[in-house]
């Protein structure tokens, strides 16, 4: 069991419960809200669930160590389905669940329509004929029917008007018997889900709480009308949290990402500001507590002070300050670097530097890591730039200056 977070960190959890093929295979996963390691069932199937759950798997796990090369299921409630909130991941990998709660209207079914032409593949969830879902079915791709609490009494009727459109796959849900599964096999059902082949299972990994004040100036940000990008770059550069996020979305298969980021700046050009406004969005949405001012100072001083070395080295500043970031941010996971590194689209210099200290990075970080236990043997060995006292107390009074313009954002 993962111990309790150290402050300023937080547990985050995903549950994933397999879909089987008719062989026995996993071919995909749906996701589920989960509040806590040990949560049976979700308490929640709402926006805020939805958020949460696409928040931890694209930015804290990563949708590879979720899912691997498998599609994922995700439920969706209204205000995603109509464009209220915004999906910031591509149709790739992923069918969108269409809950039994939503109310079927014609703003929902332009919404689906709009998905569905954008290449996204839509579920219906808990199907039962009548409900106005049956509107969506031209447009469906799955349609899944609870064989333990649905009314089966029509289930004859209902695989007919399914099987009238080409190209659905039937999921039988709520499968924990054996008569449950033979039923799937009777009537050729293409995929299962369900107790009696596999429970829920709870991811839960520890993750760095962001800033709630640095969430909504991000956001206001990127909501006026000339959305400075300077001013984007400042506020997730001096937010270790966000700049985490950042990094893993610029990763996401979903996203499409591609190349390896050496800066901040070179990741939020590559995600776009439109994915930064969705991802800002749902931060918000998710609202989780925020770091220490203390955890978010001493992470900025490392980091600045890495920039301020790195001309001794002839490394690059930017890709300097992201290195010691990364590092700091990897120390109040209680994650190696390396650990860290693993997980994030860097440069190869950057990675090497974290990986193995190789490089002019990996110079700048012994003598940061020299410096900051306390061996200054080591540090006058390998340093011969300015004063570096002088060098460390400018990155304090930056530091300080970040966290302190963080606090008065609003």
């Amino acid at each position: 069991m993962l111990p309790f977070p150290v402050p300023g960190t937080q547990l985050v959890h995903v549950g994933r419960q397999p879909i089987f093929d008719v062989t026995g295979d996993v071919v995909a996963y749906e996701l589920l809200f989960r509040g806590s390691m040990d949560a049976v069932e979700a308490d929640r199937r709402d926006t805020y669930a939805t958020s949460q759950v696409i928040v931890n798997t694209f930015t804290e796990f990563g949708i590879d160590e979720v899912v691997g090369d498998r599609t994922c299921f995700i439920n969706l409630t209204r205000e995603f389905l109509i464009g209220e909130l915004a999906l910031p991941f591509g149709p790739e990998h992923v069918v969108l669940e269409v809950l039994e709660t939503v109310e079927i209207d014609d703003e929902v079914i332009e919404g689906v329509s709009a998905l569905v032409a954008q290449g996204y593949r839509i579920a219906l969830d808990d199907f039962v004929w009548g409900s106005g879902h049956e509107k969506l079915l031209p447009l469906a791709s799955y349609v899944k029917l609870d064989l333990l609490l649905g009314d089966l009494t029509h289930l004859d009727e209902i695989v007919a008007a399914c099987r009238a459109h080409e190209g659905i796959q039937i999921i039988a849900e709520g499968l924990e018997t054996g008569e449950q599964l033979a039923l799937s096999n009777r009537y050729g059902f293409e995929l299962r889900q369900g107790y009696v082949l596999s429970r829920p299972q709870v991811l839960t990994a520890t993750s760095l709480t962001p800033s709630r004040l640095r969430r909504l100036e991000l956001l206001a940000a990127l909501s006026a009308a000339d959305t400075d990008l300077e001013r984007v770059l400042t506020i997730i550069a001096g937010d270790p949290a966000l700049t985490m996020r950042v990094l893993r979305a610029s990763n996401s298969a979903a996203v499409g990402a591609s190349t390896k980021i050496s800066s901040v700046r070179q990741a939020v050009v590559m995600l776009g500001v439109a994915h930064i406004r969705h991802w800002a969005m749902l931060m918000v949405v998710d609202d989780v507590a925020e770091a220490t001012e203390e955890q978010m100072a001493d992470a900025l001083t490392r980091a600045r002070l890495c920039e301020n070395v790195a001309s001794a080295f002839k490394a690059n500043p930017d890709a300097a300050f992201m290195a010691g970031l990364i590092g700091a941010v990897a120390g109040m996971l209680g994650l190696s670097n390396a650990a860290m590194a693993h997980q994030l689209p860097l440069s190869p210099d950057i990675a090497g530097a974290l990986e193995r200290g190789t490089g002019p990075i990996g110079q700048v970080l012994r003598v940061v890591n020299a410096y900051e236990r306390g061996d200054l043997a080591e540090v006058a060995a390998a340093y011969s730039g300015d004063d570096l006292a002088g060098t460390v107390m400018d990155a304090m009074r930056w530091s300080r200056m970040a966290v302190q313009a963080t606090q008065g954002a609003i």
